[in-house]
């Protein structure tokens, strides 16, 4: 990794300070950056707009409930060579033909430094970080298969994200520098929407910043809607004209905003908000 190299934002995301220090950080540490924050804050975006920024590959591993560690760093299609050696290939003198290199391989053999992003990595099985704690520390891994051992040509820039669906291992969190994204106050967010939308009127950005963090706000919301939430439903307002005025109520009670389906995503929500709009209205 070139010392030289720092992020220091992009023109496509709003990084606050310590977001940008904490990935400067994990460059000059040569550690693991690990993002935590509510689901929709842009911690996989994160990764992308690094990649960008600093002019690296980017490198992507989304994992799943069903995710094994040792599928990061290859697998041995073993089915595939006893098909072949029963047809008679002659590719199956050649175990190399059989080995299918994961995401790891690929990043530690690239050619130039690359942006590493194993994303939601609490979706896997709790060992599945343990299992990788030898390979992301030292950056090599030993194939059994052909004995041959992969050293990584130029250490990644290894983004890790989390939702905090499980606690990650203690032996995990020591070798990793770590970052918790805040969700972004009301100036925090209208300078997102700048970026997404910079002819958006500010009357209407005001309404529905009001009435989004109110959302928010509400106690016992099961879910709370996020920033890619709240960027879906103003793009929805834009698109159907809804006027600011329609976001607000002239004895500033509590209203039910329009197109809230972009924004509360489960019935139980809906029933608490609409009983709450209903309980404003008979106390007035």
């Amino acid at each position: 990794m070139q010392a030289q190299a720092r992020f220091e934002g992009s023109d496509n995301y709003v990084a606050t300070d310590d977001l940008k220090l904490a990935v400067n950080a994990a460059l000059t540490l040569a550690r693991p950056l690990l993002i935590k924050g509510e689901p929709g804050t842009g911690k996989t975006m994160l990764a992308e707009e690094v990649a960008a920024a600093l002019n690296m590959p980017l490198l992507q591993w989304h994992v799943k409930s069903t995710t094994k560690a040792q599928q990061g760093l290859y697998e041995y299609d073993a089915v595939s060579r006893l098909r072949d050696s029963q047809l008679g290939d002659e590719r199956v003198r050649d175990i190399h033909n059989y080995i299918v290199k994961g995401v790891l391989w690929q990043a530690f053999t690239a050619p130039e430094p690359v942006v590493l992003l194993i994303d939601e990595i609490d979706k896997a099985d709790i060992e599945f970080p343990n299992d990788l704690l030898r390979e992301l520390d030292r950056m090599e891994f030993y194939v059994y298969e052909t004995r041959e051992m992969v050293v990584a040509k130029h250490r990644p820039l290894v983004i890790i994200t989390s939702n905090n669906e499980k606690e990650l291992p203690d032996a995990f969190l020591r070798r990793c520098f770590f970052h918790y994204i805040k969700f972004p106050d009301r100036e925090t967010m209208a300078d997102i929407v700048k970026v997404h939308f910079p002819r958006l009127k500010q009357d209407l950005l005001a309404a529905a910043l009001q009435s989004f963090y109110e959302v928010r706000d509400v106690a016992g919301i099961k879910k709370k809607p996020s920033t890619s939430e709240f960027l879906d439903w103003l793009k929805l307002l834009m698109a159907e004209d809804i006027p600011a005025e329609a976001l607000r109520s002239k004895d500033a009670k509590t209203v039910v905003p329009p197109l809230h389906g972009a924004l509360l995503k489960n019935e139980q929500d809906v029933h608490l908000f609409e009983r709450l709009v209903y309980m404003s209205r008979t106390n007035r």
